[in-house]
């Protein structure tokens, strides 16, 4: 049996959503028990020039939702980015999952070979729907769940290995 556009976006992107949950529910309580004032990490950054943490969480589900969207051939729903707390990012990463939830399986059948298209201010990027998988969404998606792990470690939170890997849950 070969593996699926589905099997290989689906369950990834809503399990490193949870895991990114589970750092952030973490990270408040870190927050909690040190006096460390919530803002302190939501305006948290790893370079000047990189995006707070609000703005990589809303990134990871933007990337998350959207790649699944044009994967199955359907437009992803709009979410204004305007969450600042950490209750309003844990809804965000929860509304992301409870979308990727609603997607079935038979939307992705033969859609490994379809043309999908990024435009950008700039130009844009043409994609068969494996290599777009491959070679832009996972590592897209990945890398704002990673950075949103890095601010949150480099602030000081008692992250590690498996808190990203496994939310905590291993």
């Amino acid at each position: 049996m070969s593996l699926s556009l589905y099997d290989a976006s689906i369950p990834g992107y809503q399990r490193m959503l949870r895991n990114l949950a589970a750092v952030l529910t973490k990270a408040q309580a870190y927050a909690d028990a040190n006096g460390i004032a919530l803002s302190t990490l939501t305006e948290a950054r790893l370079a000047p020039d990189m995006h707070p943490l609000p703005r990589q969480i809303q990134m990871a589900s933007d990337a998350a939702k959207a790649g699944a969207a044009r994967l199955a051939g359907v437009e992803p729903p709009s979410m204004p980015d305007v969450e600042t707390t950490f209750p309003e990012l844990q809804a965000r990463i929860a509304a992301s999952v409870a979308y990727l939830e609603t997607l079935k399986p038979e939307q992705f059948v033969g859609r490994e070979d379809s043309t999908i298209e990024l435009k950008f201010p700039n130009g844009s990027m043409t994609f068969t729907g494996r290599d777009f998988l491959f070679n832009f969404s996972l590592p897209n998606f990945l890398f704002h769940v990673t950075t949103a792990y890095a601010i949150l470690r480099s602030q000081g939170v008692p992250l590690g290995k498996m808190d990203f890997l496994a939310g905590g849950g291993i």
